[in-house]
């Protein structure tokens, strides 16, 4: 008797944005694990650093492009990561935001539809007025800004679809992308203070800021284990910018009096900002079995990983 064991074919999971910083947790989770056959799309070029997947260049805003891609891949998971985020961005430019959040969605989830295929959103609490947190799933969401107004209509496109599907709302995602072009609060308090810059950081809005890696985790257990409906994915400490900022000087041992604590009032953005967010995780803690870090364990990581980087 041959000991050759028969090869199982691996479902092929498809996510779209994987030059960003989620997309790129993602692959790199998913090739560690090796149970999907993994395709990612994005804008040009791949800027991934490693292979070990197949990329295709994709605008998921052409709709003919996304059917002809989607036809011929033919994804048993899809995770829909791709996004346009920059909060300011999006109402300055509502056309384009438009187009990226809700009409890429809606060609997506129609080529999904035809191929049966398990639709994943990644959502955000910037669908929520911000005038209480933490949220569970249930919340009532009512928009601030037109970032949230779109993605909350993509949420409901694809509540309305027919086939399955998963919506992960997420809250202030940060980490460390292959090429640092991506700063975040950890990286900005840290650069600021080590160069002895005075910074103003707001003490009344509330998140639970959440690592890339977690968000990635949180999406592949949704994937694993075929789950629907509506999950809160995010960090699980609560906290306003200004302790992130405290414990991050905590952290690398830097001057904290170079903090100030300061309104929201005073900065003015195109956009407004919900003041209060953050979600609660029980269900996905029960149901998926995710185990977010806590913040200071987060910054540890992302200390070696700034260490890796400038190796």
């Amino acid at each position: 008797m041959g000991t050759n064991t028969p090869k199982v074919n691996k479902k092929k999971l498809f996510i779209t944005g994987v030059n960003g910083l989620l997309g790129q947790k993602l692959v790199a989770q998913l090739l560690e694990k090796d149970e999907f056959e993994v395709i990612g799309c994005g804008k040009g070029e791949s800027r991934l650093p490693f292979g070990g997947f197949k990329y295709v260049s994709l605008d998921i805003t052409d709709e003919a492009k996304v059917q002809e891609v989607l036809s011929e891949i033919k994804p048993d998971i899809l995770i829909h990561g791709a996004a346009m985020t920059n909060v300011d961005e999006c109402e300055l430019n509502q056309e384009a935001a438009y187009d990226a959040n809700v009409n890429a969605t809606s060609y997506l989830l129609q080529a999904s539809e035809k191929l049966n295929t398990h639709f994943i959103f990644v959502s955000t609490d910037f669908i929520f007025s911000g005038e209480e947190g933490p949220l569970d799933e249930e919340a009532i969401a009512k928009p601030v800004n037109y970032y949230g107004e779109t993605k909350l209509k993509a949420e409901q496109l694809v509540m309305n679809s027919t086939f399955k599907w998963a919506i992960a709302r997420t809250v202030l995602v940060f980490g460390i992308a292959h090429d640092m072009s991506r700063s975040n609060i950890i990286l900005w308090v840290k650069s600021s203070l080590e160069s002895g810059k005075n910074i103003q950081v707001v003490d009344d809005q509330y998140r639970t800021p959440t690592l890339a890696e977690d968000l990635a985790a949180g999406c592949i257990l949704i994937a694993e284990q075929g789950a629907e409906g509506v999950y809160n994915i995010s960090g699980s400490d609560f906290m306003t910018p200004y302790e992130m900022a405290i414990m991050t000087a905590d952290y690398f041992d830097l001057d904290k009096s170079l903090i100030a604590k300061v309104d929201s009032k005073i900065f003015t953005q195109p956009a407004k900002r919900p003041l209060k967010t953050g979600f609660i995780i029980e269900k996905a803690r029960k149901e998926l079995g995710y185990q977010p870090k806590t913040f200071r364990t987060a910054i540890g990581i992302l200390a070696k990983q700034i260490i890796l980087a400038s190796s």
